[in-house]
């Protein structure tokens, strides 16, 4: 079954084109990335699937339904607009928010006391919201985002905010949540996090796809053309080599991508002695390169300015 199927989906803006013919199912059981740059339409396209705003053409169904009021019950939704009430305490707050979602007395309590302890928040129940940093409250969000046991989680953003160890550990839940049947989407423009935990993703750019399906499978069709080099010294005479069809630089670590049927062996006997080689690993090209190269220079969009919001 799938968790949700979206087909075809448009929403404009008077003459701003939000989202063009979206279309892509997502099964049960999957973590799927909706990415892109900023302002491509992800934001959008998730008001849609909530029904905060409706598409002007095309269908969605959430859990094989039409998206009601209703349905909302159903589903977990984190915004990338955040919305707690900072002058409330946390546990107070935690109780209302899970009241509202159906949850009543011991079990609202329990599944409280659990998520406070699993984000080590159980010493800040007592202390008002606008008391937590940013990143505490962003754990407190995904709590309110889960609490209720949704079998559909809409994630915007979801590590705003959040050190490496949290991070890792939102990482680690999200991953567990999935093992035990559950679906998530989540949307984000940090390709690093989406390469480590999603099984599918959609990559969109200015409104319109430019890339979907299985991740290992969109990598598998980059072929293992790339070289992963960690080097000290000054690499820039790489870039003269005629092996070598594109770089990215990141200082003392650098993706190199080969032309067809070149030898990387051949780049490698190019390096030695010239720079410290801490590394040099041939592999299929990350997701970053990947998403650079779909959609570096061809503009981004600020959707937030442009559609008013």
């Amino acid at each position: 079954m799938n968790a949700l199927e979206i087909e075809g989906i448009t929403k404009t803006f008077g003459d701003f084109c939000a989202v063009n013919k979206l279309s892509f199912k997502i099964p049960e059981g999957t973590i799927y990335g909706l990415l892109g740059p900023n302002g491509a339409g992800k934001t959008t396209t998730i008001r849609m699937v909530m029904n905060i705003i409706i598409p002007d053409e095309g269908s969605i169904k959430v859990l094989e339904q039409k998206m009601d009021e209703e349905m909302k019950e159903r589903i977990g939704y984190l915004p990338e607009d955040r919305g707690l009430y900072p002058k409330m305490k946390v546990g107070e707050l935690l109780v209302f928010l899970a009241e509202l979602k159906g949850l009543r007395g011991s079990q609202a309590r329990k599944e409280i006391d659990f998520w406070l302890e699993r984000f080590d928040l159980s010493g800040w129940k007592a202390k008002k919201v606008e008391e937590l940093s940013r990143g505490m409250q962003q754990k407190l969000q995904f709590i309110v985002t889960v609490i209720h046991q949704p079998e559909l989680i809409i994630l915007d953003e979801p590590f705003s905010g959040l050190d490496p160890v949290n991070t890792k550990l939102l990482k680690d839940i999200m991953l567990e949540m999935r093992e035990k049947g559950g679906t998530i989407v989540f949307s984000t423009h940090r390709m690093e996090q989406v390469e480590m935990i999603c099984d599918d993703i959609c990559l969109i750019n200015k409104a319109e796809m430019v890339l979907e399906g299985n991740l290992s499978q969109i990598k598998k069709q980059y072929g293992k053309n790339t070289v992963v080099l960690d080097y000290e010294g000054d690499a820039s005479f790489i870039q003269n080599f005629p092996e070598v069809e594109k770089i990215d630089d990141y200082g003392k670590f650098m993706e190199i991508k080969l032309r067809e049927k070149s030898d990387p062996q051949v780049l490698l006997q190019n390096l030695v002695g010239k720079i410290a080689i801490n590394k040099y690993e041939i592999q299929e090209p990350s997701l970053n390169a990947i998403f650079i190269e779909k959609v570096g220079g061809k503009g981004v969009r600020d959707e937030e300015d442009t559609i008013g919001h």
